[in-house]
């Protein structure tokens, strides 16, 4: 049974999967890679108030829906012996995500947060392709044109989150995570308010690894080395997709969450 349940989001190429690998070294947290828990919630709150409400209402039964949602988590991470988990997912910072979060959980609702320059995101997505041999083109594309899926909405929340932090968000920069990793582990224990671990820097594992060939076919995706490192990125971007980002940044350095989209 859950007792703590922390939600880990922000930014791809932020870092989520090397704070994951780390945390779960603690016998005591259970930490993996991206989680449908949160979308498996939304699904069951909007059926039950919407296709199955009928069924609900017709047999005195709309009161079981906060238990049908809040039991998922527990249904989800059923086979671990952890008490505590960080579960990975970037739309826990959406507004209506965070209600769920405030609503289904008794204990107040925590969420770390990753940032990294918007730049830098792009140039390590695009290295990351060229690593696994995948075009870029599409994913630029979709960038410039702002109908890309994995960045706006979490950017979105990522600003949404700094405008309402009443003490649920944890912000952590990349940079951070790579330089000072010792001081980000000890934020985050404070933060979530859990007991102190010695964890190795020198052997980190990902015990969760996503499909990435067979599903995302993008080998590496989510690959972790044993000790934290930053990588050299030696990519170009276009005039164009160089002007996206610093539109983009702009609107993080004044937490805009309109104007997202060209």
């Amino acid at each position: 049974m859950i007792s703590k349940f922390i939600g880990l989001s922000g930014l791809s190429r932020s870092g989520a999967t090397l704070l994951s690998a780390i945390l779960d070294q603690n016998p005591a947290l259970h930490a993996e890679g991206n989680s449908a828990v949160c979308q498996l919630m939304w699904d069951m709150q909007q059926s039950c108030y919407g296709a199955a409400s009928e069924q609900l209402n017709g047999a005195y039964r709309l009161h079981t829906t906060d238990d049908l949602v809040a039991s998922i988590p527990n249904v989800y991470y059923k086979d671990i012996s952890a008490s505590t988990v960080i579960d990975k997912c970037r739309s826990w910072t959406l507004p209506a995500n965070m209600e769920m979060l405030k609503r289904y959980f008794k204990n107040s609702p925590k969420v770390i947060v990753l940032e990294r320059p918007i730049t830098d995101v792009i140039k390590s997505l695009v290295a990351q392709k060229i690593r696994s041999g995948n075009s870029t083109f599409e994913m630029l594309e979709n960038f410039t044109k702002g109908t890309d899926k994995w960045l706006i909405p979490p950017l979105t929340g990522l600003n949404w989150a700094r405008q309402n932090n009443n003490g649920e968000f944890l912000f952590i920069k990349y940079d951070d995570v790579v330089d000072k990793p010792q001081d980000v582990l000890d934020s985050i224990y404070s933060f979530c308010e859990l007991e102190p671990f010695k964890h190795d820097l020198t052997s980190i594992k990902n015990n969760h690894p996503d499909n990435d060939e067979s599903f995302y076919k993008n080998a590496g995706l989510h690959d972790v080395r044993p000790t934290i490192s930053r990588r050299k990125i030696d990519i170009e971007l276009s005039d164009e997709v160089l002007q996206r980002c610093a539109v983009l940044e702009e609107a993080v350095r004044e937490n805009s969450i309109v104007n997202l989209r060209p």
